[in-house]
């Protein structure tokens, strides 16, 4: 009876051994999809808005398949996708390495006004999102980015499909810049840096003709000119703000400093 005892003892030894010795690992289903299958799992993940997976799949197909035009598309794409995942810091590289490395593809204009897009919303944050901002009171450095990348898309594909979107975002842009000009322009004022203040509302002058903030550059600019004992000046600004907004409510404020 012992003899059987230890020959089952023997024999569960020996199975567990080996299914120990058994280490081959799973195999992974993924390893024999076809890149037209993992785009397409991508494409079905981001449409899902399940971002990870989407751009699991979209360096998939660049790190197996990095030559043709799926690999060169699924870099556009994973660019969309960390922009919609609310990742504008990946976005930009990856879309700015597609430009790098692909500068002759079809479907450059794209990619610029995706940049554009990216920096459109670079600085709005989470809340943000859900609780409207002046958005003149933000960080200007993503706005010029985003005009910038508008600009030269409308230069390079004016007859894109994305120039018209473009132009109206770019004259948004430029009377947000403005009007945060004006804003830090008046902050300068109240502070009594007129020289500061001067700057601003001459910069606006210059560069941000035809927006909404002109007048009040102009009264910026006559009130900083009165105020640093430049009187021929502040008056040239004067008559130049009526001649063109002569309706303007600041200019009652204007012709009181004259008399001062």
């Amino acid at each position: 009876m012992k003899k059987y005892y230890l020959l089952i003892i023997f024999i569960l030894a020996a199975l567990s051994g080996c299914s120990t010795l058994n280490t081959d690992p799973i195999p992974d289903p993924e390893e024999s999809w076809n890149v037209e299958r993992i785009y397409s799992e991508a494409t079905k993940a981001l449409e899902n808005e399940d971002y990870t997976k989407a751009i699991k799949y979209f360096d998939l197909i660049e790190a197996r398949f990095p030559f043709g035009e799926y690999a060169q598309q699924s870099l556009i794409d994973s660019a969309y996708t960390h922009y919609e995942a609310g990742e504008p810091e990946k976005a930009l590289a990856t879309i700015d390495r597609f430009i790098r490395v692909y500068p002759l593809n079809p479907k450059l204009d794209y990619a610029i006004y995706l940049r554009g897009l990216i920096n459109f919303t670079r600085d709005v944050g989470i809340i943000e999102k859900y609780i409207p901002r002046d958005e003149t009171q933000r960080d200007p450095g993503s706005a010029q980015f985003a005009l910038q990348d508008f600009t030269n898309l409308i230069n390079r594909y004016p007859s894109s499909q994305y120039s018209k979107d473009a132009s109206q975002r770019i004259v948004y842009l430029r009377n947000r810049l403005a009007q945060h000009e004006i804003n830090v322009a008046h902050f300068y004022l109240r502070r009594g840096a007129y020289v500061a203040a001067l700057n601003r509302g001459k910069y606006v002058i210059e560069n941000y003709q035809r927006t909404p903030a002109m007048p009040e550059a102009l009264v910026v600019t006559a009130r900083a000119y009165k105020i640093l004992g430049l009187q021929e000046l502040s008056d040239d600004t004067i008559r130049v703000l009526e001649f063109n907004y002569p309706q303007y409510p600041g200019l009652d404020s204007l012709r009181e400093i004259i008399l001062e």
